[in-house]
């Protein structure tokens, strides 16, 4: 009798390794097909000449149209690591300048943040818990607006985040600390040549098929980290995580490494902000943990490059998160402030929650790239 539960116990426990095992393996393919899209991605571009680089060069030169590019692209497909990989990608292949995806960067981080506020929508019906949720998932949107207000004005008028960012890369380059070669980028060139001499080097579909492999790859990783983080440190997070500020702070950056989405990270506590668990103070720092933490996807996807501009943007949007904590943090009553009042004012009505989402996230990004155009 006892020995039956025993076998059935250690039959579980193989199939468990077993599983880990294949998602580990899973995961080294979906980052295989990752690099793949980044190295497709670059030679596509090249393919397509100087007359394509000059048409986007011009579209971009506007960094209100880039900011807005990035806002949009990025509450679209939901994910900013998909977008600041693609504007790597176009940094590396010489399409795109340092200072027109600066602003791009920033677009990305603010149309992030859209995942957790259709999340808080679950709260809608549920008065109270709503406007908990609710005031927790814009807090993310509001310090990244006011991140984006006071620092890109700043980097047009002196380039304060482009110079910043160029010294950095060239200190490590320097000193020999930053070896721009990936043994992953040699392993798919030879696939990335085989896609492109199939569709007789067409530069547009190797474009389409770089950006679905791109988005497809990160969808995946993030799926599979999630399955093989997040549920062992479920219990940890609700017992341990938000007792002081720093340790909220440490912890939104390493989950955000871990699961390669600040989306999923930051999304994660809206239940609990709504359930009355943590507290909109006790949060701040875990979000501003995860706006550092999604940085590594555009440093994974620039030294895949093996280009120093394209290293230089990864640094460039570290160091815009960096600028924007280092002034928000202490100044965190004006994010929280506006997110208390935008949460009252969604609580007296439903539909100002979708009017927000919609009219923030998609109407005017549309409207100023259509009007510069």
């Amino acid at each position: 009798m006892s020995e039956k539960p025993a076998l059935i116990l250690q039959q579980d426990a193989a199939s468990k390794r077993l599983e880990v095992i294949g998602k580990i393996l899973l995961l080294l393919a979906l980052l295989y097909i990752f690099v793949l899209s980044i190295t497709l991605l670059g030679s596509s571009f090249k393919l397509l000449g100087k007359g394509f680089a000059e048409m986007v060069f011009q579209t971009t030169s506007n960094p209100f149209i880039g900011l807005m590019i990035g806002v949009l692209t990025t509450a679209l497909i939901q994910s900013s690591s998909t977008t600041t990989s693609l504007i790597v990608g176009l940094v590396a292949s010489g399409v795109l300048s340092i200072e027109a995806a600066i602003p791009m960067v920033m677009g990305a981080n603010i149309g992030t943040s859209v995942t957790n506020t259709l999340v808080s929508l679950g709260h809608i019906t549920r008065g109270e818990e709503f406007k908990r949720a609710f005031t927790g998932s814009v807090l993310h949107d509001f310090f990244n607006l006011c991140a984006v207000i006071v620092l890109l004005p700043i980097e047009i008028s002196f380039g304060l985040i482009a110079k910043s960012a160029n010294m950095i890369e060239h200190i490590f380059s320097d000193f020999g600390g930053m070896k721009f070669t990936s043994p992953l980028k040699a392993i798919t060139k030879p696939a990335a040549k085989w896609i492109i001499h199939t569709v007789n080097d067409n530069g547009v579909i190797c474009i389409i098929i770089s950006v679905l492999f791109l988005f497809c790859a990160l969808f995946f990783i993030v799926k599979v980290l999630k399955s093989l983080v997040l549920s062992k440190v479920e219990k940890f997070f609700q017992r341990y995580i938000f007792r002081t500020p720093v340790l909220g702070f440490i912890l939104g950056i390493i989950l955000t490494v871990f699961v390669q989405s600040s989306s999923i990270t930051t999304s994660l506590v809206i239940p609990l902000i709504g359930a009355g668990v943590i507290t909109i103070s006790q949060v701040f720092p875990y979000l501003l943990g995860a706006n550092i933490g999604t940085t590594i996807t555009a440093f994974l996807a620039s030294f895949v490059t093996g280009s120093h501009a394209a290293v230089t943007v990864a640094f460039a949007h570290l160091l815009f998160n960096i600028f924007g904590i280092a002034i928000f943090w202490p100044l965190k009553k004006i994010p929280i402030t506006m997110a208390k009042k935008m949460a009252i004012l969604a609580q007296k009505s439903k539909f100002y929650p979708i009017i927000y989402i919609v009219v923030v996230f998609f109407v005017i990004p549309a409207i100023v790239i259509y009007i510069y155009k």
